[in-house]
């Protein structure tokens, strides 16, 4: 790999912050997401009405998500300009990394900062139309066009180098001063999140907008991409100069979805065909099987160990549900990135105070990497929600194929959170199954409780808390913590974004042997004067949901979704069943049904439901399970006894089909047969 000379970078440090501002009161078009997707808590009812703390902790964590989630996509608009109430002075489609001007000052543009913020924004668009968020989109898209003619430090256009440059000001000027330049993640990232806007575009009849106003940046992106991914640079945090997972993962999924991009709007990428291999390739040697983790960074010595939540956020940006766990991609719920998570994690636990005390099968404060300095190497939001997201992803598409396999590689992660797994496959049906997902839920769960303990009292997300008490540091209101903390909330509720691998063979194929090759891309001005009014989903307007008509009889309940237009079409839908049964102290009612995410009629595998909504005067169970859009199924109740048997509801089965549509989840409401 081509060494490059060290570049003189500023380090900010302090040791005070400005605390959080009040939240912008009366933010209107917020999208709620309203449910959760996998319900983990096998509760029971009790006189004193207490419920267990599992449950409680349950409803913890869905009582913070629902407050937190107006809060934290108000806060993370208030950070775009022209409009935004954080922004002043910032261009329109500018992305400010925070409002703090001062200890430290990131009231500046970062390219990679921008792309996942409107990554989060463009998913969130695509699953349930908002005009408002396009207009963001679109203002976005437009800034960037212009950011990429900027002459800067890094380079020009010309020749493609000053697509490199990580940081500019808010006016879209160029920020001159020292920094680690280049940094090669951002051409990637804006890439991704444009092609997600462009797949919108494309499915809802506007190919001519994506191929003539949005493409042109994009090609810009990858051709920088195709020419310059063999050459170091510096990592997302801005310190290391060397060859980054974050970003040659980031740098492959670009390249792939970019040539996927480029034969839906009747052209080609070739150099994005011939260099992916090649990433690819280059991606296998940031895993250490000597190790048992990935490493964050290599072509570097810096006497650090390689730990680093560079790896978890490189596995959440490259999640494709359609690649399941594939290894070679580094896919959420591969033996790798699950073995890498639990070290990174562990990493934190005994240097944190805030951390201290707690058990391996317990989740903990999240930083960046062991060694860090950085206002005292201290906690950050974004990275402990990371470490949830993670986990949401891995539970969706283990969900989705209906099986977990435990390997030798990731074995010490799940042995943490339960000491009797040992390797093996084991499908949905099984005991072993449903044990393995509700301790992984509940770990997930207790991240985003980490957050909810820390967060700042009226919600802020700041960049950092402190590791000794916890109180929020450094830059305020971060605009990548609100946005991460959006698309966690979005994966609990099994809200996943679309996939980018296409052909999955070809995605995750590993040339036998790498090679370094790289083509140098050709780079034209991509001018965007407007958008083309209107483009709002073709057979509908406005936010749409899906709807569902039911009719009842006193034994089948059936249901079916209306013609649902203005939106991306739910592939799993997150439904809530809720069973009225009076019990008493001890007893647990349960589902079980003939498809293997309801237990396969086997009570062994039933669905236990949770007692935290029962009271005397409501006795409601309920249960929340992913299914496939539009599936059918057969289901029944049943009353497990303290001593292990069995009490069915009456016959016949229940019948039930999965909603069609927009929306994610659906409410089913049962009265026990008598």
């Amino acid at each position: 790999m081509e060494a490059l000379q060290n570049q003189k970078f500023d380090f900010l440090s302090s040791n005070n912050s400005q605390l959080i501002q009040p939240i912008m009161q009366g933010f209107t078009s917020l999208l709620l997401l309203g449910s959760y997707a996998f319900q983990t808590i096998l509760g029971r009812p009790e006189a004193s009405r207490l419920q267990s703390k599992g449950a409680l902790f349950k409803r913890d964590v869905d009582s913070f998500i629902a407050t937190e989630e107006p809060i934290a996509l108000a806060q993370l608009l208030c950070n775009i300009g022209a409009d935004g109430c954080h922004a002043a002075g910032a261009a329109s489609g500018a992305v400010i990394a925070s409002p703090s001007t001062a200890d430290p000052d990131y009231f500046y543009i970062w390219t990679r900062d921008s792309a996942l913020v409107f990554k989060a924004i463009v998913d969130r668009f695509a699953n349930s139309y908002d005009a408002t968020l396009q207009t963001e989109i679109t203002n976005y898209i437009t800034a960037q066009a212009k950011l990429q003619t900027v002459s800067n430090p890094s380079g020009s256009l010309s020749d493609g180098t000053g697509l490199g440059e990580p940081k500019f000001n808010v006016d879209l000027s160029a920020f001159t001063g020292s920094w680690g330049r280049p940094q090669r993640d951002g051409p990637a990232l804006r890439a991704i999140a444009m092609i997600a806007y462009s797949k919108w575009l494309i499915a809802n009849g506007y190919t001519s907008t994506a191929s003539g106003v949005v493409w042109p940046i994009i090609r810009n992106d990858l051709a920088y991409v195709s020419q310059y991914w063999n050459q170091t640079g510096f990592d997302l945090w801005e310190e290391v100069q060397g060859s980054s997972f974050f970003t040659v993962a980031a740098q492959h999924r670009a390249l792939v979805e970019g040539s996927s991009l480029a034969e839906s709007l009747g052209t080609t990428c070739t150099a994005c065909d011939a260099i992916a291999p090649q990433v690819l390739c280059f991606l296998q040697t940031f895993w250490s099987a000597s190790s048992g983790y990935t490493l964050a960074n290599i072509n570097v010595n810096n006497g650090r160990t390689a730990k680093d939540a560079n790896v978890i956020l490189g596995s959440i940006h490259t999640f494709d549900p359609a690649l399941g766990c594939d290894a070679a991609t580094f896919q959420p719920c591969s033996d790798r990135s699950l073995a890498s998570h639990k070290v990174v994690v562990d990493s934190f636990r005994s240097i944190y105070t805030i951390n201290s005390g707690l058990s391996t099968a317990t989740a903990v404060a999240v930083g960046r990497y062991p060694e860090d300095t950085y206002y005292n190497g201290n906690p950050w939001y974004l990275n402990t929600l990371a470490a949830a997201e993670q986990l949401y992803d891995a539970l969706y598409v283990w969900q989705e194929q209906g099986f977990i396999t435990v390997t030798s590689t990731s074995l010490p992660f799940f042995q943490a959170l339960s000491s009797s797994v040992t390797a093996g496959t084991y499908t949905s049906s099984s005991a072993t199954y449903t044990m393995i997902y509700n301790a992984v839920f509940s770990y997930a769960d207790g991240f985003v409780n980490v957050v909810s303990t820390y967060a700042a009292s009226n919600g802020s997300l700041s960049e950092q808390f402190s590791r000794d008490t916890g109180v929020p540091l450094s830059a305020r209101d971060l605009t990548w913590s609100y946005a991460s903390f959006l698309t966690a909330a979005a994966r609990r509720a099994g809200v996943v974004p679309a996939g980018w691998a296409g052909d999955a063979s070809t995605a995750t194929s590993v040339p036998g042997s790498c090679a370094a090759t790289s083509q140098v891309g050709s780079y034209s001005t991509a001018t965007v004067s407007s958008f083309p009014s209107g483009q709002t989903p073709t057979t509908g307007t406005g936010t749409t949901t899906g709807t569902t008509t039911t009719t009842r009889s006193t034994t089948t309940t059936t249901k079916t979704s209306s013609t649902t237009t203005g939106c991306t079409q739910a592939t799993a839908v997150a439904v809530t069943f809720k069973a009225s049964k009076t019990t008493t102290y001890g007893q647990t009612v349960k589902i079980v049904g003939n498809v293997a995410a309801l237990g396969s009629w086997n009570t062994g595998s039933a669905i236990a439901l949770s007692a935290s909504q029962y009271t005397a005067s409501s006795p409601v169970w309920t249960g929340t399970i992913t299914l496939r859009a539009g599936q059918a199924v057969e289901y029944k109740y049943f009353v497990l006894n303290t001593d292990g048997s069995v009490a069915w509801e009456a016959d016949p089965n229940r019948s039930y089909t999965v909603p069609t549509g927009c929306s994610t989840t659906a409410t089913e409401s049962d009265t026990w047969q008598s």
